[in-house]
């Protein structure tokens, strides 16, 4: 089976994304395009920048998971996607050992967490909101195993 293309990945994202904000009302697609250009920054290749530009898609009902089942991907690109969405109730410790046990997913997942926890990023929320995210990631990464980002 031929795979598609990471131009075509991308656009298949943004599509489906279309319309979507963050949480500081900016178009989701640009952080589906920081977390790959973070996955290429560290050394990812194409099966986890595609699963890069599609790690959200499924757990934001951008796209259902019987699509993820039968796209044009590499199995791998499926599992790192699906060991990175979130199942709603799922304890922070399972969803972290889902993502310690799919090969390639902790580089994607670092990505994510590093553009999440951008300042940059969180200076435009308010306080507690702020602080909610910044232990919610911090605690993430310690889940994973990751160092502190340099701040």
């Amino acid at each position: 089976m031929t795979h598609l293309t990471l131009p075509e990945v991308e656009s298949l994202a943004r599509a489906a994304h279309e319309g979507q904000t963050d949480k500081a009302g900016r178009p989701y697609a640009e952080h589906l395009a920081a977390v790959a250009e973070g996955v290429r920054a560290r050394g990812g290749d194409p099966e986890q920048i595609a699963a890069a530009w599609l790690h959200d898609s499924v757990e934001d009902a951008a796209l259902s998971e019987e699509w993820l089942a039968a796209a044009a991907l590499t199995e791998r690109t499926k599992a790192i996607v699906g060991a990175l969405t979130k199942r709603p109730g799922e304890p922070p410790e399972a969803y972290a050992g889902r993502i310690l046990a799919t090969p390639g997913a902790l580089l994607v997942k670092e990505a994510d967490l590093g553009h999440n926890a951008d300042p940059r990023r969180l200076a435009v929320l308010d306080e507690p909101t702020r602080r909610r995210l910044t232990e919610k990631y911090a605690r993430m990464r310690a889940l994973l195993g990751l160092e502190e980002e340099p701040g």
